[in-house]
This record gives structure tokens, C-alpha cells and sequence, in this order.
């Protein structure tokens, strides 16, 4: 199967920054969406970031400006920078990625998700 672990979470102040990682591994033969969603207490999962294989991204309008995705295929991690935090930026950062991998001879389609990273702004 394919883990995704993130990191670089935490506790900064209103209008820090913090750089969260996301690594993907296993037999992957192919990653092809790399996301960020993020989860507030008592609020459902909502979309952060996403970036394509082509690199194409796509961000929530609340962080447009502010948080920027990347990704480097040959480490098969994305990266979200983000800037300017915000109180209402608190909540558990998910990654998520997708594409296929090696099943033995058999080459199948996955999605996985990381088990979240906390990350806290507060003065």
C-alpha cells in the first residue's frame, strides 16, 4: 500500500508562518494529485490546496495569497508554505495524494490519506 505522513505542524502566532510537509511512499509507480484539506473543531473537512502532476494549483479563496503548494516529484512530497496565519487557520491539516502502485505484477490506482498535523495559531 502507499503512507502518507505529514509534518511540520504546531503553535504559532497570529501572522507567522509554518511550512508543512507531505511525504508519500511505498511501491508507487505514479502520484498524480497531491492535496491539503483541513479540519476545524466542529466543522467538517474543507479543501486547503491542491497541486496536479503538471502543477497546476488550486487554493480555498480564505487562503489565496497567503499559503502556497508545491511539490517535488522525486521525493514524492508536497509541501504547503504558509504565511500570515490567522486564528481561523487552526484546525488538523490533512494531505491526500493519489495515482498507482505495485500490487505484486498488478498495477493499481490508489488514494491515501496521512493522518493529520495540528496546527494551532494563537497569540
Amino acid at each position: 500500500q502507499v503512507q502518507v505522513v505529514e509534518s511540520g505542524g504546531g503553535l504559532v502566532q497570529p501572522g507567522g508562518s509554518l511550512r508543512l510537509s507531505c511525504a508519500a511512499s511505498g511501491r508507487i509507480i505514479s502520484i498524480s494529485g497531491m492535496g491539503w484539506y483541513r479540519q476545524a473543531p466542529g466543522k467538517q473537512r474543507e479543501l486547503v490546496a491542491t497541486i496536479t502532476s503538471g502543477g497546476r494549483v488550486d487554493y480555498a479563496d480564505s487562503v489565496k495569497g497567503r499559503f502556497t503548494i508545491s511539490r517535488d516529484n522525486n521525493k514524492k512530497t508536497a509541501y504547503l508554505q504558509m504565511n500570515s496565519l490567522k486564528p481561523e487557520d487552526t484546525a488538523v491539516y490533512y494531505c491526500t495524494t493519489d495515482g498507482r502502485w505495485r500490487d505484486g505484477r498488478v498495477n493499481r490506482p490508489f488514494g491515501s490519506w496521512g493522518q493529520g498535523t495540528q496546527i494551532a495559531v494563537t497569540s
